[in-house]
């Protein structure tokens, strides 16, 4: 096999993306067009009016870059075309299963089911027409529904870490992507240094030596995206306030009832909000959940009262992340204080590792690095806590937030205050 490409597509951050024709099949699928009615950054438009890009934009975009890594790979390694077009058809499937408005719809199912957008991802590629187009072009649609994920055992690791990992083309995409559409600087690093720098150490990706500061550079900017954008208050804010309706609404809309991939084509951003804003105010759940989606379409969003970083260095905020009954408390311990409904109450605790997982799903704490060229070349696992800056950020980036409507703001501000004043959580907070 050979990659030719048979069309391309102009793309802002990377110029134009060349596209084979096994990939122009699997793009020209619904479950692939649908991206485009998806934004990538759920409701960051009503904080960055330019991000509106979408998960179509991103598939592409990873797409294009996982491709630049097999051919720099390719220099220093026997890869095989076939190899590279199915590294780059992973890339591209890799967020096929992502719900409306994104990451935000994966807190809706964590609420509602153990179902994750990657589970997804794999039954639309082997029960929808993507499974018939792998299997035309003679890819397994069940291989590639797990390498897709980067979780397939058939192939070396470093395939895998292409896809998913700490120097995936996905965090290389959406670094840069998301940094360009917001108009913010902190993605904007110097992939082209990292992909070139990439090598292959006992089946596992490794960079060499003299790129560390550009694979540094890659995870401070990774931080300060999650800090400036990801994780902003207001566009949490509006997350929240989506999230919150989507929940009350699933015994009307069966948001998460998944067993007809068909009905999932139609859950784009704009359907669900339609659905959201249309439904019946009859009953106090469907009504509450109307008008948060009115109150997000027209940006009348909640307010933050309180907001503190913490670092889980005892049970107590293990606790306060992992236990939705000890948030529940917090939640009517201020309504109570504030005298407010706890309806009128946000507590928010979005949390993310400060450097990304491996392929595996496990905490990234060291990269293999090479020293050196051909037979006098030595390798070994650096450890992030050597490298100062990356070492410094480590663990987990929590943020504790309060958030409530602007008519309780006063009095939901005085009561978080005094709760978390010495003598109450803060007691129990470690900052």
């Amino acid at each position: 096999m050979t990659l030719t490409p048979v069309t391309e597509i102009r793309d802002p951050v990377h110029g134009y993306i060349k596209i084979t024709e096994a990939e122009r099949d699997i793009i020209d699928t619904p479950f692939v067009q649908r991206l485009r009615r998806i934004h990538q950054l759920a409701g960051a438009y009503m904080v960055y009016p330019g991000a509106v890009h979408t998960r179509f934009d991103h598939v592409t975009g990873a797409m294009h870059v996982a491709g630049q890594i097999a051919d720099a790979l390719s220099l220093w390694i026997d890869l095989s075309p076939d190899a590279i077009q199915e590294i780059r058809l992973a890339a591209l499937l890799h967020d096929v299963g992502h719900g409306p408005f994104s990451h935000t719809f994966e807190e809706v199912l964590a609420d509602k089911t153990a179902i994750t957008h990657e589970d997804i991802s794999q039954r639309i590629i082997v029960e929808t027409s993507i499974r018939d187009v792998l299997s035309h072009h003679g890819f397994s649609p069940k291989k590639m529904s797990a390498f897709a994920i980067g979780k397939q055992s058939t192939k070396p690791p470093f395939m895998n870490e292409i896809i998913a990992g700490g120097l995936s083309a996905d965090i290389m995409d959406y670094l840069l992507r998301d940094s360009y559409f917001t108009g913010v600087e902190y993605g904007k690093v110097d992939v082209q240094r990292v992909i070139d720098s990439l090598r292959v150490a006992e089946k596992h990706l490794a960079l060499d030596n003299a790129a560390l500061y550009a694979f540094e550079a890659l995870l401070l900017a990774r931080y300060e995206m999650f800090k400036a954008v990801y994780f902003h208050r207001t566009v949490r804010a509006a997350e929240l306030m989506l999230v919150k309706s989507m929940n009350l609404a699933e015994e009307a809309l069966h948001l998460t009832d998944l067993s007809d991939l068909d009905d999932y084509l139609e859950m784009t951003d704009e359907r669900i909000l339609h659905d959201l804003i249309s439904l019946d105010p009859a009953g106090p759940a469907q009504k509450e959940a109307r008008q948060l989606a009115i109150d997000f379409r027209d940006r009348r969003l909640v307010k933050c009262v309180f907001e503190q970083l913490v670092q889980r260095k005892d049970r107590v905020v293990e606790q306060l992340f992992e236990r939705s009954r000890m948030r529940e408390q917090v939640i009517l311990d201020i309504a109570e204080k504030a005298k407010v409904d706890r309806k009128q109450i946000y507590l928010d605790v979005p949390t993310t590792p400060s450097v990304p997982y491996t392929s595996t799903r496990q905490a990234l704490t060291s990269i293999k690095v090479v020293y050196g060229e051909g037979k006098g070349s030595a390798q070994r696992n650096v450890p992030l806590s050597e490298l100062p800056l990356v070492g410094s950020i480590a663990g987990y980036m929590d943020i504790l937030r309060i958030y409530t409507t602007a008519e309780h703001r006063a009095a939901v501000e005085k009561a978080t205050a005094h709760l978390f004043s010495d003598g109450g959580y803060m007691t129990k907070i470690s900052v």
